[in-house]
């Protein structure tokens, strides 16, 4: 096997069993950090073997045994057990193979902990990233632009706050699960969001790393908990917006918006699949099962995705689906949102009544002035466009974004 072979493989392990690894040692050791550590030199181990051993039949197995090895070096070197007993316990760990569901519960139980409410979000974000999804600290702190030195801190705080606070490692009881499960939702749509939508001034406009790396955590989330609704909605959701991912940006380097996307560029594949979900979730909420906001965020982007063409979109189902979601989710975004879907049915004048009522709420977000920005153009007030457009390029974190409403506000007279 090659050195480039090598390094194939090494990533494709790496994302089937990083996770894995690292909750079976957390689960025997009770250590994050033993666990992230033994893990990583395990892998760093597996680049330097295999290519004059080969790949092992089960590669798995040998990381874990090898990362196990490593982590009884590291605790012997810093004396953390003394009593002999346990130390020779921890050796020769005669604890019978515990079934492959139970190696799925490790997965979800680290998943939990790194998720865990009493961590601040960009705490949870960081740790799901590295524990989860085994980016290193380099990598996350270039994602969330932040100093790799400033990274490792939050990492090192947020492990020492589980360990301080006691943050048991295991699942949530039956009555805290479906609220935990919302929050780990929430931490994976946050990464995907911050991929979709890149907010760094010196950053690509779209981040496929991360919208990649949050889809992989939202499968592995909807296969450990297939019953779970909204795991499947949001993973429908992410599929039908990663989708139109080739078209969302123009060789000069601007956003495109949907309107104005070739919808042939669009990925048939990953769409085929989030419609399958769509439908799945559809059939749910028919038999009685109410559905959540992900799943009708997804319902609203398969409605966009089935239109040939922007004339074609089924505006008025949008706005339904945008008044259910209004019931679940009053958030101003939502109501954004919804403003716009209004203008497509009723006029940019009806819109622009509603908009106003959230000058107060939304006065310090891009979108929001981006939409008033849009809806005084088609109305003929230029000057009052280009306001609201000066605004929203003020308040615009993103490239891409940013020369589109350049370039919307400079063909104004």
């Amino acid at each position: 096997m090659n050195g480039i072979d090598v390094r194939e493989a090494v990533t494709r392990v790496h994302h089937e069993e990083w996770a894995r690894v690292v909750a079976a040692l957390t689960r025997r050791f009770g250590d994050l950090d033993v666990a992230e550590e033994a893990v990583a030199e395990a892998f760093a181990t597996a680049v330097e073997r295999w290519p004059a051993d080969g790949l092992p039949p089960n590669p798995g197995a040998w990381l874990t045994t090898t990362a196990t090895r490593k982590a009884i070096d590291r605790l012997r070197r810093e004396n953390r057990r003394d009593d002999k007993h346990r130390e020779a316990q921890m050796v020769h760990d005669d604890t019978p193979p515990e079934p492959l569901g139970a190696v799925d519960d490790d997965r979800l139980r680290l998943i939990f902990t790194c998720c865990h409410p009493a961590l601040a979000m960009e705490a949870r974000v960081a740790l799901t990233l590295r524990l989860v999804g085994g980016l290193t600290v380099p990598e996350i702190a270039r994602a969330f632009l932040v100093r790799g030195t400033t990274m490792e801190q939050r990492i090192t705080r947020a492990k020492a706050k589980i360990k301080a606070a006691r943050i048991p490692y295991r699942m949530p009881s039956a009555d805290d699960l479906p609220a935990r499960v919302s929050g780990v939702l929430a931490v994976l749509f946050l990464v995907f969001n911050e991929g979709y939508l890149a907010s760094g001034p010196g950053t690509d406009p779209v981040r496929h790393d991360l919208t990649t790396e949050a889809i992989r955590l939202t499968r592995l989330i909807r296969a450990l908990l297939p019953r779970d609704g909204e795991a499947a909605g949001l993973l429908a959701l992410m599929l039908l917006i990663e989708a139109r991912r080739r078209a969302r940006v123009s060789t000069s380097g601007e956003l495109v918006p949907l309107a104005e996307q070739d919808r042939g560029a669009w990925d048939a594949e990953l769409i085929a699949e989030g419609h399958r979900l769509v439908r799945e979730r559809l059939a749910a909420a028919a038999a009685g099962a109410a559905p959540g906001r992900y799943q009708i965020l997804a319902a609203i982007n398969a409605v966009h995705t089935s239109a040939r063409d922007i004339r074609d979109t089924d505006w008025s189902q949008v706005l339904a689906l945008y008044d259910q979601l209004v019931r679940l989710d009053a958030s101003p975004v939502i109501a954004l949102n919804r403003t716009i879907v209004v203008a497509e049915l009723d006029g940019p004048e009806v819109a622009l009544a509603i908009l106003d009522r959230l000058a107060e709420v939304l006065a310090g977000y891009h979108a929001y002035h981006a939409t008033r920005a849009d809806l005084l153009r088609r109305l003929g007030r230029s000057q009052q466009s280009r306001a609201a457009y000066d605004r929203a390029i003020e308040l615009a974190g993103n490239t891409g974004e940013t020369a589109y409403l350049t370039r919307r506000r400079d063909q104004l007279r």
